[in-house]
């Protein structure tokens, strides 16, 4: 245990060198640096999102290291994997061979130095700069003779000279691989000449065509033509049959068998598989620490007299063998939990903490209990058409968010993106709904991406797997029995199955579920006991009968968000409460008699940690390569990448990519989920979303650190980042355009487009209005003229809402093609930057506008156009420092005898005066509206003005 005395941080890595058969800890400034001379051991610690620490171990030998050195590493790494637990997953990592998860950790490459600590290590003097040639193989840079007869057309070269760096592109290298060499190029720039010096890109095949050309060829003597690349270790092919061993004395005996299966592993013993490229070590869980050392011996004695010069030894621990272990089996059974002891790591934690070290992180961590969150704007505009056969029909905003489960629905949103708007293409399939119809909508789907020239991101969607932006958009989503689709009709008929289609005189019951008003869903059941869980709230009706039931697991939320769905499903009238064991009798009659249900919350896969893969589609087969500790600069604008993080899964699109695979994304999405390449269980079923490079949307960028201006470049990922490393590291590209300022004292050269917001209907008469969406409550908080105010001050909440909602007429001129021009000027119209939230602008100067119900001229673009909207206060009435009319508190709660009528009941606080709002929440109104907005309604609903 004295091998962990130096380990304080157990998160990151930590790196050891040997020394005097001692692992020595070596200072962090000089990670990433390794000497030719030296064995290391790096130990890579991540904290998972379910809470478990994941360790792998790496011990590295240089090629000039001793046999006693290599030794020591392989054994004290061992050692170190049972010290922690015993559940490390341990490589052997030789120089120039390394794996590719060990040579992400030191991003862009390493470059091993000679000499090392047995023979003292050799510094250049100050002031020498030693002029060097490397080859970049992959995701390996090596140092190779400074010679001509090193180079060759099938790899890039980097020449480095004390005032320039070369790179020389091999006319057979790709255009990823040249960017990617690019960054060894910026990393030699930086750590070897502070970051000053030139830079030149050297193409093979242009002979002396510019100046930089000939400076190149003048270090090698003057240009002559390369040789061909000749067949060496490196071509021969490592496919050998896959071989089983069983250790036995420090010796592998091979074990026949007709096929591997996982009995054949007993946990008693060690193993060693041997795959050619991959030789692992499987250690059982009841095996003793000589033995564990004994079995990787045997594989290293086994792959000695191989000619493998690639060959990668990793042992793993029974119970947390890899995917690609696992992957070697015929047949694998599913995980079970296995018990693990938590002794090593505790006996480590006790010896540290007396050594007076901080052992925190150590022992498992809690798991992260997170939210989810929509990471999309919620105030954008919405259309949702119904799909039958090959039509579509477009639906009323009242209807927008009610689908039915044997029907399929195209939506398309359109939302504030950073100077831009961006939009989101999708498609929903209902769980009874026909494969006729789920093709049609993916292909109608498809095609409106293609005609906004690939730019919004597309998603696919089944019921009971909605991703939580498809919620927070829909806010008030509903689900329906039955369908309407005639595909649906037909299948009905020939199954001769009943027609469950709802009607709002039938009997239904209705399971709500969500987070609060602005995520919420009520999904049609069937209407029998057994459909009843104690962790949810119900709504029942049959005829003018009205009941809501609540479950003993359910919370006060979760009972107000009964209440808001049922203005939606049977509004205006009153429903009879029924409390989780105190029902009536009429309740359990219209279920059929009571019966046993569960308690349990329905479960949904969770979010686990991303996985990034490059893949590669041709004729239906789908082929991938994970791409470990990934950042954005992997995404290459040549390439398709998917971003899995097992609840969704994102196919991530370059510009340029053609036409053809930029169609095929969705179809790779879909591969993905068949072919399961974790091994994860993934649904088939699960969201994917398509995301087109430039138009990334948050729920995307959340998974790396962004830099936006990166997505936006022209060019190709060479070119893209050559300009970078020529420009000292920063992007270059135009300035994205800003929307014109409009005037709002006098006549605009444009037509004023405002903020976005959602269009729904709206009956200014109706009191009861509960699950009203947040684009609603937005329209409280109106704007005055953005340039005759500061921007960072409160705006102003305004009383009266006139949203314009799409017209029959108007959603007849949405589907024609002047619609889709229509949206895409207004695409390419980018939206002013402000610093307020994103909701509707208040325009004082422009008179009331007349409610608008039959105007045909009243088309899409008007309609995506956000709302002008006018105060309205009427004579004798008090108004507050905003312009809002003031009322006592005692009129605007809920449970008020004499309330007040014709507000937003969503927005009853900023009804209160500032003093009364002061006095009842203990703060002024400033400091309320900057809460966060469930504490806002926890608040709120203590107060009963919620």
């Amino acid at each position: 245990f004295i091998f962990l005395l130096s380990l304080t941080v157990f998160s990151g890595i930590e790196i050891w060198r040997i020394e005097n058969f001692h692992p020595v800890p070596i200072p962090k400034s000089s990670y990433g640096k390794f000497f030719t001379g030296d064995s290391y051991v790096v130990l890579k610690t991540t904290a998972l999102k379910s809470g478990a620490l994941r360790h792998d171990i790496h011990y590295w030998l240089g090629k000039d290291t001793s046999q006693d050195e290599a030794g020591t590493a392989a054994i004290k790494t061992v050692e170190l994997d049972a010290a922690l637990g015993g559940r490390a997953v341990q490589y052997r990592e030789v120089q120039g061979h390394e794996t590719e998860k060990f040579l992400s950790y030191f991003k862009p490459c390493i470059m091993p130095q000679e000499g090392g600590v047995a023979s003292g290590f050799k510094h250049a003097e100050a002031g020498e700069h030693m002029t060097r040639l490397y080859v970049c193989k992959g995701k390996h840079v090596v140092h190779v003779p400074f010679a001509r007869s090193s180079l060759n057309h099938d790899d890039i070269f980097i020449l480095d000279t004390k005032s320039k760096i070369f790179q020389f592109n091999g006319s057979n290298s790709s255009i990823q691989e040249r960017a990617k060499a690019l960054e060894v190029v910026q990393y030699i720039k930086d750590t070897y000449h502070d970051g000053k010096c030139e830079i030149a890109a050297i193409e093979d095949g242009k002979l002396m065509a510019d100046a930089e050309t000939g400076e190149f060829w003048g270090f090698f003597g003057g240009f002559a033509p390369l040789p061909r690349k000749t067949a060496n270790d490196e071509a021969k092919s490592t496919d050998v049959p896959t071989r089983l061993f069983r250790v036995e004395k420090g010796q592998a005996e091979p074990i026949e068998a007709d096929s591997l299966t996982r009995e054949l592993l007993d946990t008693n013993r060690c193993y060693v598989l041997d795959c050619g490229a991959e030789v692992y070590v499987w250690m059982g869980r009841n095996t003793s620490l000589d033995e564990r050392k004994s079995g990787s011996g045997a594989a290293e004695e086994l792959v000695r007299g191989l000619d493998r010069p690639k060959y990668h030894i990793i042992r793993v621990i029974e119970g947390f063998e890899t995917v690609p272990f696992r992957s070697k089996f015929d047949s694998w059974p599913q995980s079970a939990d296995v018990a693990v002891s938590e002794d090593g790591r505790g006996k480590v934690a006790a010896l540290l903490k007396r050594q007076g070290i901080n052992v925190k992180g150590l022992l498992k961590a809690a798991p992260a209990k997170e939210e989810p969150q929509p990471y999309i704007d919620c105030t954008g505009n919405l259309q949702v058409w119904r799909v039958n056969g090959q039509e579509k029909t477009l639906l009323p905003p009242s209807d927008q968010s009610k689908f039915f489960s044997g029907d399929c629905y195209i939506f398309q949103y359109s939302y504030p993106g950073e100077d831009k708007e961006e939009y989101l293409v999708g498609s929903w399939f209902g769980k009874l709904s026909v494969q006729e119809d789920r093709d049609s909508a993916t292909s109608q789907a498809s095609k409106m991406v293609e005609s906004l020239k690939f730019l919004p991101a597309q998603a696919r969607i089944y019921e009971g797997n909605e991703p939580i932006q498809f919620f927070s958009i829909f806010q008030s989503f509903i689900v329906f029995k039955g369908g309407h689709s005639d595909g649906y009709k037909r299948y009905v008929a020939e199954k001769e199955l009943p027609d469950e289609t709802y009607t709002e005189e039938g009997i239904a019951l209705f399971r709500i579920q969500g987070s609060g008003p602005e995520n919420m869903q009520a999904i049609q059941v069937e209407p029998v006991a057994s459909s009843l869980n104690s962790s949810y709230c119900y709504i029942l009706h049959s005829g003018s009968s009205i009941f809501t039931w609540f479950g003993n697991l359910t919370t006060s939320e979760d009972q107000e968000l009964v209440e808001r769905q049922l203005d939606l499903i049977k509004p205006n009238m009153q429903s009879k409460p029924q409390k989780e064991g105190t029902e009536s009798e009429q309740f359990w009659d219209f279920l059929g008699g009571k019966s046993e249900y569960p308690s349990q919350k329905i479960g949904r896969d969770a979010e686990s940690d991303p996985h990034l893969f490059s893949s590669t589609f041709s004729k239906g087969d789908l082929k991938v390569t994970e791409i470990y500790n990934f950042s954005q600069d992997d995404l290459m604008t040549e390439d398709v990448l998917i971003l899995d993080c097992h609840s969704d899964v994102f196919v991530w699109v370059g510009q340029q990519v053609d036409s053809k695979n930029k169609l095929n994304a969705l179809t790779i999405g879909e591969k993905f989920l068949e072919r399961d390449f974790l091994l994860e269980k993934l649904s088939h079923q699960a969201p994917v979303y398509v995301v087109m490079e430039g138009s990334e949307p948050p729920f995307f960028t959340r998974f790396f650190t962004w830099d936006s201006a990166k997505s936006v470049m022209h060019g190709n990922s060479f070119q893209r980042k050559l300009a970078i490393v020529k420009n000292g590291g920063t992007p270059t590209l135009d300035k994205p355009k800003r929307r014109t300022p409009v005037s709002y004292g006098g006549r605009s050269t444009l037509p004023e487009k405002s903020q976005r917001s959602r269009s729904v209907s709206f009956s200014p008469d109706r009191v009861r209005v509960r699950g009203r969406s947040p684009a609603f409550n937005a329209l409280a908080a109106t704007f005055e003229n953005a340039n005759a105010r500061n921007l960072s001050t409160p705006p102003p909440v305004v009383r009266k809402l006139y949203p314009k909602s799409v017209t029959p007429d108007s959603a007849k001129l949405a589907s024609k093609p002047t619609a889709l021009a229509a949206l895409t000027s207004s695409f390419e119209q980018p939206r002013r930057e402000t610093l307020i939230p994103r909701s509707v602008k208040v325009s004082p100067e422009t008179p009331k506008p007349k409610p608008e119900v039959n105007n045909k001229e009243n088309s899409m673009s008007s309609r995506i156009e956000a709302l002008t909207i006018e105060e309205d206060v009427k004579e004798g009435e008090a108004e507050d420092e905003e312009g809002l009319p003031i009322y006592p508190y005692e009129r605007l709660k809920t449970s008020s005898t004499d309330p007040v009528t014709e507000i937003d009941v969503t927005k009853r606080e900023t009804y209160l005066s500032s003093g009364e709002f002061r006095e009842k929440f203990g703060m002024p109104k400033d400091a309320f509206h900057k809460l966060p907005k469930w504490k806002q309604n926890k608040l709120k609903m203590a107060l009963q003005l919620f």
